[in-house]
């Protein structure tokens, strides 16, 4: 299978089509630079080209190992072999250490899923309890505002 081509073969998205939010990319870069520096709309253009290849590139490579394994799905262990066989070896660390702060969300996130759960309330209970919290808020922002006196 060629880089260009999707799972049924059939070419993918044009490169027009791959981008990154010009919007977020220039947020990024701004938070980076110094509040006196700039970034011409021509640079970040660049950047995110440079974004996109970068990612088409690992992205390729993970597909490669991947495939050597026999495997359907990549894998973040696929993308850490791809960045070692590119020779860059000196990302590996710091996106074990991304890995590893996005397994423990996802396991954060499950168990405030499990105390729902575990709170033995029906799912309408547990709807009624929101509508009075909601209708709590509404009645609390509803109240004119007391002015202090003068």
């Amino acid at each position: 299978m060629s880089d260009r081509e999707g799972h049924s073969g059939a070419p993918g998205p044009s490169d027009e089509d791959l981008s990154l939010p010009k919007a977020t990319v220039a947020k990024m870069i701004s938070d980076l630079l110094p509040s006196e520096v700039t970034c011409a709309k021509d640079t970040r253009d660049l950047v995110i080209e440079c974004c996109v290849e970068f990612i088409h590139l690992i992205s390729s490579e993970a597909n490669e190992i991947c495939e050597q394994e026999s495997k359907k799905t990549i894998a973040p262990e696929h993308i850490i072999g791809a960045l070692k066989r590119l020779g860059f070896d000196s990302f590996t660390t710091e996106v074990e250490d991304v890995l590893k702060d996005h397994k423990q969300q996802q396991k954060d996130r499950e168990k405030k899923a499990d105390k729902i759960k575990d709170s033995g309330l029906t799912p309408e209970e547990l709807q009624a309890k929101q509508e009075e919290l909601f209708a709590a808020s509404r009645a609390k922002f509803a109240q004119p505002q007391q002015q202090p006196q003068a």
